[in-house]
């Protein structure tokens, strides 16, 4: 299937229908990103600013979310 194929089916539909199949292809394309983010994140390298950030954060005393100082 091209990209005219596809026009040509959206321009068929009601507004309403198109609106539906462009939010589907949104969706679609977020989970396509969201599964390279998560490779991404699983890929065995190095990350050392990572690692000492995330050593420094918990190594901080916890506190309760403070609204007054945002």
């Amino acid at each position: 299937m091209n990209i005219l194929e596809i026009a040509e089916i959206c321009e068929a539909l009601p507004p309403e229908k198109r609106e539906e199949v462009a939010d589907f292809a949104r969706f679609l394309l977020a989970r396509q990103e969201e599964g390279r983010w998560e490779a991404s994140i699983a890929a065995p390298v190095s990350r050392p600013r990572l690692d000492a950030f995330l050593r420094a954060s918990a190594s901080e005393p916890s506190e309760p979310f403070d609204t007054r100082r945002l």
